[in-house]
């Protein structure tokens, strides 16, 4: 399979190179020849140097084989052109993904209808996670943050708790799984916790901040 990334900064060449390295097709396009010496000494993929609105510098990247495009410069306004051009012109590109730099351009990113990928919304997310409380760990993202699923872990004086009870009021909230002593579930409401028990659930910021403020109150009768 080939990819194409477009925007050869620190994000892109790290891009380029985990795709690379997990055995695919890579061809890194950047206006700038000197960006390309960002790239990992052990990248063995494609550079094209070009404008990437360029017809020319798309044919060069061979933007008609691709399955898929990224598109990562640090210009939203140019992330969207480039992207919804891309999706125009060559349709046989499966996934089309650009970055969004400024979280206030989002809105104009979804206009065009493109997946989008917010890295500063995203890590503003995880350090704010990190910093209000470190048991609640994420394991998966979806969209730029708006829903995630967590690991927690259960302490003795949850037990005995069920889970419909632990998660009754926390609002946009559902159990994913639970895993006791190393074996998954898909557990049903009435189930009991125990101590030890991983229980993975999936949640907005909101839900997962009235979960953590039940918590802290103690075992719930």
């Amino acid at each position: 399979m080939s990819y194409i990334v477009i925007g050869c900064g620190r994000f892109g060449a790290e891009l380029a190179y985990k795709l690379f390295q997990n055995g695919y097709q890579v061809v890194v396009v950047d206006a700038n020849p000197k960006a390309f010496n960002r790239l990992h000494p052990d990248f063995r993929g494609r550079t094209v140097e070009g404008d990437s609105l360029s017809a020319d510098t798309l044919s060069r990247a061979a933007a008609d084989k691709a399955e898929g495009v990224a598109v990562v410069t640090n210009s939203d306004t140019m992330n969207a052109v480039i992207g919804h051009t891309i999706r125009v012109h060559y349709p046989n590109v499966k996934q089309v993904v650009v970055r969004n730099y400024d979280p206030a351009m989002r809105g104009m990113l979804e206009a065009f209808g493109l997946q989008v990928v917010s890295s500063t919304a995203w890590g503003a997310e995880r350090v704010q996670e990190l910093m209000i409380d470190p048991s609640f760990r994420a394991v998966f993202s979806a969209g730029n943050g708006e829903v995630e699923m967590y690991e927690m872990f259960i302490p003795e004086k949850w037990g005995g708790m069920s889970i419909s009870a632990l998660l009754d009021g926390c609002g946009e909230i559902i159990c994913s799984a639970l895993t006791r002593a190393g074996r998954a579930e898909l557990p049903t409401p009435t189930l009991k916790l125990q101590k030890g028990d991983i229980l993975t659930v999936s949640a907005t910021l909101e839900g997962v901040k009235s979960l953590r403020a039940k918590l802290q109150e103690g075992k719930e009768a």
